[in-house]
């Protein structure tokens, strides 16, 4: 395998990409900011459903994988002979060590602790001694591995509150389920009747899939599987669509019923209280990393 490295500006970003991937057959194509841990590094945010700031960096470092030597050369030769990448750059063309990539892949990945007792383990790890309690979980097409730290917050808050509240728990609603972590994390808690939905069919399929790998019961689908009032509303997502899903979240959010939401950054906390306040007082129940938890209990219970 040859790795082919070449240097764009913002503009060219695109269409290099596109000829490199659909053109000239490229086996992958990843894009790199060319000014990182520099002073000219800009970072790049955005939330899904919205537009992007900026196309990309200023800068780009580019790499694209190719078969063998031959095939990275002609790329590079038919890509720096068209009128519009002039200001494309080779920086390397230069092979790639073979790996064992499912081993570096599984070593990037190892048990998370949420609780003393509580962890995230994925399947070619022994769960530690210490863990009582396990969600086995592979990193998969879907989000919610319990790397993140909105994923273990909301784990956390689970593990922690379901002692007093799991009974009251006879159906939750996981919105936003992702890989089914929250869904799955609330069954094994002790929780019932829980649905667990997403608008990616790849989504419900990896909840499915994980929900049964720890043997628990729930229901995974599109978001019109979720029906009527929950005492127990979970969506780890972020803050933008979680202002514009107030009115549905808080309509499916049973009277005394505990909502958890999380995604959120510190500098949004303002932002989301106003979004929920004509249905419940959402307060900051956790921090960690610049990410908060906010939770609420509907008006006849109280705040948590």
């Amino acid at each position: 395998m040859f790795e082919l490295v070449l240097f764009a500006p913002e503009a060219l970003v695109e269409p290099v990409s596109d000829a490199l991937m659909n053109e000239l057959e490229a086996l992958s194509v990843s894009v790199e900011d060319a000014d990182a841990d520099t002073a000219s590094e800009r970072a790049l945010f955005g939330e899904p459903g919205m537009p992007p700031p900026r196309a990309g960096w200023q800068h780009s470092t580019l790499k694209a994988l190719f078969a063998n030597e031959a095939e990275a050369t002609d790329a590079a030769t038919l890509l720096l002979a068209q009128d519009w990448a002039a200001a494309v750059q080779v920086q390397a063309l230069q092979p790639v060590a073979e790996q064992d990539w499912v081993r570096l892949t599984q070593s990037q990945f190892a048990p998370v602790q949420i609780t003393e007792r509580f962890w995230i383990v994925p399947s070619w790890h022994q769960p530690p001694a210490e863990a009582k309690e396990v969600i086995r979980l592979d990193p998969g097409l879907a989000f919610g591995t319990g790397t993140h730290p909105t994923t273990r917050m909301c784990l956390r808050w689970i593990a922690r509150l379901a002692p007093q509240r799991a009974a009251c728990w006879q159906r939750v609603l996981d919105y936003g389920c992702g890989s089914g972590i929250l869904a799955i994390g609330a069954a094994l808690h002790g929780a019932q009747g829980v649905d667990a939905v997403d608008i990616d069919p790849a989504a419900v399929d990896a909840t499915r899939a994980n929900a049964q790998a720890n043997g628990v019961s729930l229901s995974a689908g599109l978001p019109e599987l979720a029906q009527g009032a929950y005492p127990l509303v979970l969506a780890n997502i972020l803050a933008t669509p979680l202002k514009l899903l107030a009115p549905l979240l808080c309509d499916h959010l049973a009277p005394g019923g505990d909502l958890v939401l999380a995604g959120i950054l510190e500098r949004q906390a303002d932002e989301l209280k106003a979004a929920y306040a004509p249905w419940c007082t959402l307060r900051v129940s956790d921090c960690e990393d610049g990410w908060i938890l906010m939770t609420a209990r509907r008006a006849d219970g109280r705040s948590t």
